[in-house]
């Protein structure tokens, strides 16, 4: 379980194919705090630590996750947003963020906002998608690469968040443009709603 409150950028130093899987191994600052079976948000992905050696750390990403998400789209020297799971003993600042990644969105523009960034991203919808609880609605919450944010202006497979200048400058927010590909965790309480829905 994460919050979406991303704790920092870890950078990508290698990746190797195993058959379907790959495996990445990456760098940050807490890596020495780290351990084997640990889980760690990446891009909003969670995954597993694997191994740990000489300040690195490696996890291993496997086909689903491939193809519902940018993981396979990495190369060495990306900036990935990384974020440890949640302490069950403190504020829960985001919301509540499984790790597991819905689908991904394109960023069909970045407005400069006089202090903060308007980003625009689509996503594809279509009925059978939103039965699942996969949309947003206006000020509810939605999970961009691992960032907890709150939707504005949502229509039938786009909406806008705001982002401010600390998010902006210490997630990989910074590096997001036109075209990029991003990775989208639709709202556990809306999924559990429209899986009630069907059911009743």
């Amino acid at each position: 379980m994460f919050s979406g409150i991303v704790e920092e950028m870890a950078t990508v130093v290698g990746i190797e194919q195993e058959l379907d899987n790959l495996h990445f191994t990456l760098t940050c600052s807490f890596v020495n705090e780290l351990k084997i079976d640990q889980s760690v948000a990446h891009n909003g992905v969670c995954l597993t630590v694997v191994r740990i050696q000489d300040n690195t750390y490696t996890v291993t990403a496997m086909k689903e996750t491939l193809e519902r998400s940018n993981l396979g789209k990495w190369q060495v020297g990306d900036k990935v947003n990384v974020e440890r799971s949640m302490l069950m003993n403190g504020r829960l600042d985001g919301h509540i963020v499984q790790g597991h990644v819905d689908q991904t969105a394109i960023c069909q523009s970045v407005e400069d906002a006089n202090g903060s960034w308007i980003y625009t991203f689509a996503y594809e919808s279509n009925a059978e998608m939103v039965k699942r609880g996969y949309f947003t609605v206006d000020k509810g919450s939605v999970t961009v690469n691992g960032v907890s944010l709150t939707v504005c202006n949502p229509t039938a497979n786009s909406f806008q968040v705001c982002i401010i200048p600390y998010t902006h400058d210490n997630t990989n927010f910074c590096h997001i443009e036109k075209g990029s590909m991003v990775n989208l965790e639709f709202d556990i309480i809306g999924k559990y709603i429209s899986r009630m829905n069907q059911l009743l």
